[in-house]
């Protein structure tokens, strides 16, 4: 099998979800934007843009890759993908520790409230 071929092959599946790749994409980055205008959003905003836009060239690079069967273009995209996911579960991860952090303090609030009650 060519080389040319086989990347065709390999870049099928995600070139069939190419153009949720870009819809996300596009989506992310009006979230960001739209973010930007709070106060808070201002600081956290290029996030979801910058991550809009690796998924809008992953899906760029992974139709040129199907079409021409460039590997250069395949691995680009990937590349893309990886980075996204990548920045997607730090944040989970972080947002699961500020999750935990916040039940901890959630729990802590009345115990404190009652010796704080109790002092005076």
């Amino acid at each position: 099998m060519e080389e040319k071929d086989l990347i065709k092959q390999i870049s099928s599946p995600i070139f069939m979800a190419k153009g949720w790749l870009k819809l996300l994409g596009i989506m992310s980055i009006i979230g960001g934007v739209l973010s930007a205008l709070t106060i808070i959003g201002i600081l956290i905003c290029w996030l979801p843009i910058w991550m809009g836009v690796l998924l809008f060239k992953a899906g760029n690079a992974i139709e040129e890759a199907q079409y021409s069967g460039n590997r250069e273009r395949l691995e680009f995209s990937l590349g893309q993908l990886k980075t996204y996911f990548t920045i997607n579960g730090v944040l989970t991860l972080i947002g699961l520790i500020l999750v935990a952090i916040s039940f901890l303090g959630a729990a802590y609030i009345p115990f404190g409230l009652s010796k704080f009650m109790h002092g005076f």
